[in-house]
Formats: structure tokens, C-alpha cells, sequence
């Protein structure tokens, strides 16, 4: 396989995969060690949220608001770089902002852990562009189903 674009090396992974993943190898190292404390992971997820363009910023910081006033329960950490929130060492909500692999747009997405199971086929990840009143009060309903 041949480089056609910045994007694409022999490997398959654009850069900002292979930086997700390495930082996922540093994640988990650090859960590793004993004595990683919840403080320390919530720390870190703030700073990953600081470090944002202010577009996904704004979005960040107000969803980790919802999440840890409606599902306080769950731990804030990150995932892959990512802000997340999980329990058991599992995350189980991530927000992925639109920075991060050059997307159009930030989503929120959920993994099998999350409780959002409706019939056969349901959404696991939402495009975020706004936050809204509206947005926010879906964003809650849907933090509440996961965390259930």
C-alpha cells in the first residue's frame, strides 16, 4: 500500500488514530499503577477539555456539566484522549470532539455499556453542533438511560 495522502500511511491509520491509540496505552498504564485516584483521572479529563478548540470546548464543558449533575454516580476519566464518564473502570459515555479526527462535527457517543437499548436497532452516537436548551434536555435523558 501506497501514501495517496497526508491522511493514509501503510499502516491505515491517520496520525490522529495512532495518537488515540497511544494515548489509550498511556490511559491504561495509568490505571495500572496503584494508588490512580478518581481526582486524578477527573483532572485529566479537565485538562483534556482546556486543551480543546473553543468549538468543542463550550460543547465539553457543558456536557460534562449534565453529566455529572444528572449521573453523578458515574466516573469521570478519558478514553482514547477522549472526555468520558464510566463506571468500573469501563467507559461508558464519550463526547468526541470534532478537533480530534478533523470531523465536521463533535458527537456524543455511547458504548454497550450505556442502558440505551430500544427494540433491535437504536443510535449509539450523536452529532453535537449546538448546544441548545433542547439539546441539552435530550443530552440529559440520554445520560439518564445510560447510567441506569
Amino acid at each position: 500500500m501506497t501514501t495517496t495522502t497526508k491522511q493514509q500511511k501503510t499502516s491505515g491509520f491517520t496520525e490522529a488514530e495512532r495518537a488515540a491509540m497511544k494515548e489509550r496505552a498511556a490511559e491504561l498504564k495509568a490505571e495500572g499503577k496503584k494508588g490512580v485516584k478518581k481526582a486524578d483521572e477527573l483532572q485529566a479529563q479537565l485538562d483534556k477539555i482546556a486543551e480543546m478548540p473553543d468549538e468543542d470546548r463550550v460543547l465539553a464543558e457543558r456536557i460534562h456539566a449534565i453529566v455529572t449533575a444528572v449521573a453523578p454516580e458515574l466516573d469521570a476519566k478519558t478514553w482514547y484522549g477522549m472526555p468520558a464518564y464510566g463506571r468500573d473502570g469501563k467507559a461508558i459515555l464519550f463526547f468526541k470532539p470534532a478537533s480530534k479526527f478533523g470531523a465536521r462535527y463533535a458527537t456524543l457517543g455511547f458504548n454497550d455499556g450505556a442502558r440505551l437499548d430500544d427494540g433491535e436497532m437504536w443510535p449509539t452516537e450523536y452529532a453535537v453542533t449546538t448546544m441548545t436548551d433542547a439539546v441539552a434536555a435530550t443530552i440529559e435523558q440520554l445520560v439518564r438511560k445510560a447510567a441506569s
